[in-house]
């Protein structure tokens, strides 16, 4: 399976936040697995491993947000993707942020866009599960900044022609 996962590596792909409020305690995951689904309605798919607390969480709780990284937050998308990582307001102490009307979670400021999402369908999908979702509200959109994105195993910024 080395090749396979070699081969997906060479694919780029956008860097996002997953986090969601779970009674007090709020939780995230850096993922390179979101994308859109439909236009009409809004529809985004997310895609975590199965065996990992987030998606355990959101199995129980429907409503999540998505802050889509920017090429400077590159330490951001590492300090979610650590394993053992404490409380997702810990990882974002000192970092601009806010809560989501619509679903509580944590919005991470300085990416190039955020939205809020309610799970519709849950799909079990090998070792991972895929949550699709209606977009609530999209937070943000900064097309200015630069997305960053993950390819061959590190974080990479865009560079413009």
């Amino acid at each position: 399976m080395g090749e396979f996962t070699e081969a997906m590596a060479q694919l780029a792909g956008g860097v996002a936040v997953v986090t969601v409020r779970d009674g007090r305690d709020d939780l995230g995951t850096t993922v390179s697995t979101l994308m859109s689904v439909s236009l009409e309605p809004p529809l985004v798919l997310v895609s975590l491993a199965s065996g990992g607390y987030l998606a355990e969480v959101l199995l129980r709780r429907d409503r999540w947000a998505a802050s889509l990284l920017s090429a400077g937050q590159a330490a951001v998308a590492s300090r979610f993707a650590t394993p053992g990582r404490p409380s997702a307001r810990l990882l974002l102490a000192g970092l601009p942020h806010h809560r989501g009307t619509h679903t509580e979670a944590l919005v991470i400021a300085g990416g190039v866009a955020a939205l809020e999402a309610e799970t519709t369908t849950v799909v079990p999908a090998g070792d991972h599960t895929l949550f699709i979702a209606a977009v609530l509200d999209v937070a943000y959109v900064e097309a200015a900044l630069q997305p960053l994105v993950r390819l061959r195993g590190r974080y990479r910024p865009v560079t413009s022609p």
